[in-house]
C-alpha cells in the first residue's frame, strides 16, 4: 500500500530528492518534451514542502509546497504513468492542502486539469497562458477556505 511521505528542503534525503526530480524529469522533459531548468534552487529551502506517494522506494507521484511571498504555491504535481487513474494526484492534493490550511495558495494548472484542482477548492484565475508549449491558467485558493 502506498503512503504519502512528506520533506521539508533540509529534512529530504538525497535519494528521496533524487526520486522525485527522477520522476519529475520522466513526466515533465521527456514525457511532455518540455525541455525547462528543473534545478531552479528551490528545492532544499526551508520553506519549501515535498509531498510524495511511495509503494516501497517507488515513487508514484509527487509535488512541493513552496512560500511565493506569503502566498503558498502548489507546483510540481505530478504522477507516474502507472499511477495515473488510481487516485494517487488526489491522495497527494488532499495531503498538499492538509499542509496548506486555511491559508490562500494558487497554482500553475495544465489547462486540462482545471476540474481535477476545482474538486480541491481552486477556481481560475485571468486568462490561459503558455507555458513551454502546454496551456496552463493560474489557479487559486482563497484564504480562508470555506
Amino acid at each position: 500500500m502506498a503512503d504519502v511521505r512528506s520533506a521539508s528542503g533540509p529534512e529530504i534525503t538525497a535519494a528521496d530528492l533524487y526520486a522525485l526530480l527522477r520522476l519529475r524529469v520522466d513526466v515533465f522533459v521527456v514525457e511532455q518534451e518540455c525541455p525547462y531548468p528543473e534545478l531552479d534552487g528551490v528545492d532544499l529551502l526551508p520553506s519549501t514542502r515535498h509531498l510524495w506517494l511511495a509503494d516501497g522506494d517507488t515513487v508514484l507521484g509527487c509535488l512541493r509546497i513552496i512560500d511565493d511571498g506569503g502566498v503558498l504555491r502548489v507546483g510540481r504535481v505530478c504522477t507516474s504513468v502507472e499511477a495515473r487513474g488510481t487516485g494517487a494526484g488526489a491522495r497527494l492534493m488532499t495531503a498538499a492542502l492538509d499542509v496548506v490550511g486555511g491559508a490562500e495558495s494558487v497554482l500553475g494548472a495544465q489547462t486540462y486539469a482545471t476540474g481535477f484542482y476545482e474538486r480541491f477548492g481552486y477556481r481560475p484565475e485571468g486568462e490561459p497562458y503558455d507555458e513551454d508549449g502546454i496551456p496552463h491558467i493560474t489557479m487559486r485558493r482563497t484564504a480562508p477556505f470555506r
